[in-house]
């Protein structure tokens, strides 16, 4: 019977060895380490935290209410600098940008300051969504425009059957999601040339974007990606 304290065989012992060192991880154990630490590193802001500072950005362009939107702004720059981070709207091509805090200085990127542009976070606010994710959008957008016509019929639906459309193949983002660069396209635009729509309808096309808007509220919206 084998004894508890009993060594074991050398054999057993080489192949022990053998099992280790085809585990380590080649090179410097430290620098291993360091360049789990460098991965981290690009970038530093969790997912969710972008997603919810998107979602914040979007709201306080949406609402008509001055508080609200500084209500919005100040929720969303708390939450990123809670990871050193600092939010900055690039007006030129619409976009949302997270720079890492110590690129700043005075409210102002320094260039010198930058190591790897990686780090810093980019969000289209205006650009085509995920096209992986049409069908779904599409789906959603056609929801929001049946909603509309049961509710308030014509010319509204006509025009949110429209607006759905041109969300959907367009920008590939839900009705209650455009900027309103993107509104002002569609209803100076898409909507004259592309909707065949009616004196009627061409009358009261911003009545009828809010009373999109405000259905869209009351339909489940797609899922966030």
């Amino acid at each position: 019977m084998t004894r508890t304290n009993d060594e074991p065989p050398e054999w057993a012992k080489e192949r022990a060895r053998e099992v280790m060192a085809a585990e380590e991880p080649e090179g410097d154990g430290d620098a291993a380490e360091d360049g789990a630490s460098d991965d981290d590193r690009v970038p530093d802001v969790p997912v969710e935290v972008v997603d919810e500072a998107e979602r914040l950005t979007r709201l306080a362009r949406r609402t008509e209410d001055d508080a609200a939107a500084a209500f919005y702004r100040d929720r969303r720059d708390e939450l990123v600098a809670g990871h050193d981070y600092a939010p900055r709207l690039r007006e030129d091509d619409d976009t949302l940008v997270l720079y890492p805090d110590e690129w700043m200085a005075d409210g102002t990127v320094q260039l010198d300051r930058i190591e790897t542009t990686d780090r810093a976070v980019e969000v289209s606010l205006s650009g085509p969504g995920d096209a992986d994710r049409y069908d779904e959008i599409a789906a959603y957008n056609e929801a929001v425009a049946d909603a509309v016509a049961d509710a308030h019929g014509e010319p509204h639906a006509d025009t949110a059957r429209s607006f759905a459309a041109f969300m959907s193949n367009h920008y590939v983002r839900a009705v209650d999601d455009a900027a309103p660069a993107v509104r002002e396209e569609f209803r100076e635009e898409y909507l004259p040339r592309n909707g065949w729509p009616t004196d009627e309808q061409l009358a009261v096309v911003e009545e009828s974007l809010t009373v999109i808007e405000s259905t869209a509220a009351e339909v489940d919206g797609p899922d966030s990606p």
